[in-house]
């Protein structure tokens, strides 16, 4: 068996890129600022709300929730989805060490 890009690559680098990808959704995006916003929702507010196809909501809310981004309860007929808080302070970090691990130059150009 052939070695495959990610294989290149440590397991916290292809963790951060498989956060990365997720996030790089603007629906996604919106989805998140909405759930941060109202700290918890139903998915046909999200419909409304962000004027997408229930199918559209419902694929980027599976793969938010894939990622452990967001988490989801059955009450009745309706699922709420809210942010899942140890996940959220998990990319927190991760995403906060690759930030702060920049010190810009003490020149201006590269």
């Amino acid at each position: 068996m052939g070695v495959t890009k990610t294989d290149l690559f440590t397991e916290a680098q292809n963790e951060l890129a498989a956060y990365a990808k997720v996030l790089a959704h603007p629906a996604r995006i919106a989805i998140i600022q909405y759930l941060l916003k109202s700290n918890t929702c139903c998915n046909s507010h999200l419909v409304g709300d962000l004027q997408l196809a229930q199918a559209t909501i419902s694929q980027h809310l599976k793969e938010l929730k894939n990622m452990g981004i967001i988490q989801g309860t059955v009450e009745g007929v309706s699922v709420n989805y809210c942010i899942n808080p140890e996940k959220w302070q998990y990319l927190q970090n991760i995403f906060g060490q690759l930030f702060e691990s920049y010190t810009p130059p003490n020149y201006l150009s590269c």
